[in-house]
């Protein structure tokens, strides 16, 4: 049987899920979460051999609990499942570990196969968001221009957001004023938009 830790934040969904793949002979969902801050714990205590992730989780984001468990489970292979199709959340799942990346409107018999695929060692990719991924370019963002934005999503201050990830006010301006450049916009909420469009942040 292939072991499976489901991670969805919808409950409707996690359960349909869950039971569409307990359908499958040869899979066993054996745990399930509804927040990022719990798959790493979950899988320690369960050992699945396959994660099942979705990108948008409370706490910790799909994508950062996939490089989780890259360095904690590394026997556990992790399939991205999520409803935001973008390039830059697919180039971030690679650079995370994850095996593969799917879009959930696809039908439950392609996620088994992929949930088999993966475990044999293989990269399950959609093919659509493959071929718009090579088209996107890298993500022109730095890592702490990235953050910068992620602090300032909820209309913090220039303030808030120096005191928050330990920086100066003028460093916090200038990642800021760079991350704007680079995403062509006007202001840092447009910045943010356009980098959650892409799927940077």
């Amino acid at each position: 049987m292939i072991r499976v830790l489901l991670a969805e934040d919808q409950g409707m969904m996690r359960g349909a899920l869950a039971l569409l793949l307990g359908m499958e002979t040869d899979i066993e969902v054996v745990a399930q979460v509804a927040a990022g801050d719990d798959i790493v714990h979950t899988a320690l205590t369960s050992r699945p051999d396959v994660a099942l992730l979705d990108i948008e989780l409370p706490g910790r984001s799909g994508l950062d609990a996939a490089a989780d468990l890259r360095e904690e489970c590394p026997d556990c292979r992790v399939l991205i499942l999520t409803t935001f199709g973008r390039p830059g959340y697919l180039r971030r799942a690679m650079d995370a570990g994850a095996a593969g990346f799917l879009v959930k409107d696809g039908p439950v018999e392609e996620l088994a196969e992929a949930i088999r695929a993966v475990l044999r060692g293989e990269v399950v990719v959609d093919p659509a968001l493959a071929a718009a991924a090579l088209g996107a370019g890298p993500n022109p963002l730095t890592a702490r221009e990235a953050d910068v934005l992620r602090a300032s999503v909820d209309g913090a201050t220039v303030a808030d957001i120096s005191a928050a990830l330990h920086l100066s006010e003028s460093t916090v301006r200038n990642y800021l004023s760079a991350a704007i450049g680079k995403t062509g916009t006007r202001n840092r909420m447009e910045a943010v938009r356009v980098a959650r469009r892409e799927g940077w942040l």
